[in-house]
């Protein structure tokens, strides 16, 4: 049997005052499995990032249950939660005054783990997340790329080896090939060190390309859930409309680059 290390069960979530609330996420239910690599995927206000935010508490639920690890997180303090779970921003948001290796060391020091194993751990993920440690340890985040920052802030996450990594639009931020190059590499990371990822994408080409399965959101609700080639033999209108751009995208460059398909 398949375990569900996130369960959604009727979750809804409401902002604002009563008379004039906003339902974000309306009576969601979802499982991911160990080791999946789940893409949600919507427009701006499909309550797609809400969602996420749900499962490590940094918003609560209204209504139904979440469950992290078989246990309700209603019962789990937000911030040991947090800690055991890794956390990806679009931005990178690291610490502007914090070196590299602080900004990657935080959490295992906040966990108490001594100063000489958060060194070598920094200089692991440093490594596993194609950071030369010698070069790039020490300095700023101003120093850095976009595409370096978000390295870091995956390293960042993994740092006090979670099994849930949650990743908030992590590469939307990117050049196109900055953002090919390290989608690969953390999908590459994720299957070596049998990770459970969430990752929220407002790109449904880059939901295909990564993913295990896609959960599609629209106005709070959950329309679809399956793998590309389930979500593919979709009538739902929404999930057809979502299709079509990279299926366009793919006939537009197999015109223009008629050598460039498979031989």
């Amino acid at each position: 049997m398949t375990i569900a290390l996130i369960s959604y069960a009727h979750v809804s979530k409401r902002f604002g005052e009563a008379a004039s609330a906003v339902t974000a996420v309306n009576d969601v239910s979802l499982d991911v499995a160990a080791g999946e690599f789940l893409a949600i995927v919507g427009g701006s206000g499909s309550g797609k990032s809400t969602l996420l935010r749900l499962a490590n508490r940094l918003i609560d639920a209204d209504d139904g249950t979440v469950m992290v690890e078989g246990a309700d997180i209603r019962a789990v303090d937000p911030v040991t939660l947090r800690r055991r779970t890794g956390y990806v921003f679009q931005s990178g948001a690291l610490f502007p005054h914090m070196s590299v290796g602080d900004n990657i060391g935080i959490t295992p020091k906040l966990l108490g783990t001594p100063a000489r194993e958060i060194a070598a751990r920094v200089d692991e993920l440093l490594a596993l997340v194609r950071l030369d440690g010698g070069a790039y340890r020490d300095r700023l985040p101003h120093e850095l790329s976009g595409g370096q920052r978000q390295r870091v802030g995956v390293a960042r996450a993994l740092a006090a080896k979670p099994r849930i990594v949650l990743m908030d639009e992590p590469f939307g931020a990117l050049d196109p090939l900055t953002r090919d190059a390290l989608g690969e590499d953390y999908r590459a990371l994720h299957s070596k060190l049998a990770l459970t990822t969430v990752m929220i994408t407002h790109d449904m080409t880059e939901a295909l390309l990564l993913a295990d399965r896609i959960a599609v959101m629209h106005a709070g609700k959950m329309l679809a859930l399956g793998t590309p080639v389930e979500l593919s033999a979709s009538r739902e209108p929404y999930v057809m409309e979502l299709l079509r751009t990279p299926r366009r995208q793919a006939e537009r460059l197999n015109a223009l680059l008629p050598g460039a398909g498979p031989s």
